[in-house]
């Protein structure tokens, strides 16, 4: 039996000799490769198809997924779940995670509040990322909001000027950003959110064409 994941011990120590998404997502339960672990109250690891065509990158697990302990089952998820029908994109076929897997938050009255992780939370978490991607072998990915682009496309990249371009990457065939759907909740009326909704579905039809459709799993 594995010794008992120590406050610090970097991920890459953690992952099973012959990994499988299943002992992955097992040992994932108790990283403590940072201290947000201290926080959430539990890993949120990705789900979805073992050879999924598409992956979807969010930033980090919310208030919703940290009690669940599944990744996008909030409102943002909800949201995201509409969009990808109104694109044609069966979303069982989709392996869905984020860059980091607890959620970090900040109290507000009885409320927990997001915080953004930092470049050290990202990148004590990415390792697991870089083991989803090397599992699943998805033939494209979308990185939803600026975390997620700029923690698989570098620092540089701006989703604000590059959404909805696809990227040359050794990560998949297919890399395209988007914005995260938790910005399309936030947007100032019901009329914004209508015209970002549509933009954001808009940006899925896109890699859906070029995927041919990724309603099956590979």
């Amino acid at each position: 039996m594995p010794s008992k994941p120590k406050p610090g011990e970097p991920v890459p120590d953690l992952l099973p000799d012959q990994p499988t998404l299943d002992n992955v997502a097992e040992t994932a339960r108790g990283c403590k490769a940072c201290d947000l672990y201290k926080r959430g109250t539990q890993t949120v690891f990705g789900e979805g198809p073992k050879r999924a065509a598409l992956m979807l990158v969010g930033e980090q697990p919310g208030d919703a997924e940290d009690v669940a302990g599944h990744p996008f089952v909030g409102p943002a998820g909800k949201l995201l779940d509409r969009a990808l029908e109104e694109a044609g994109i069966d979303r069982k076929a989709v392996y869905v995670t984020n860059v980091v897997k607890h959620f970090k938050w900040e109290p507000r009255g009885k409320r927990r509040i997001h915080a953004k992780p930092n470049a050290a939370e990202i990148g004590a978490c990415r390792p697991w990322l870089e083991t989803e991607i090397a599992l699943v072998r998805p033939h494209a990915i979308v990185c939803l909001g600026a975390t997620a682009a700029q923690a698989l496309l570098g620092k540089t990249f701006r989703v604000s000027r590059q959404r909805g371009e696809f990227v040359e990457s050794s990560l998949a065939p297919l890399v395209i950003a988007t914005v995260h759907p938790s910005s399309i909740l936030r947007a100032r009326d019901d009329e914004s959110r209508r015209q970002e909704m549509e933009r954001f579905v808009a940006d899925l039809r896109k890699l859906a064409g070029a995927l041919g459709r990724p309603t099956k799993t590979g």
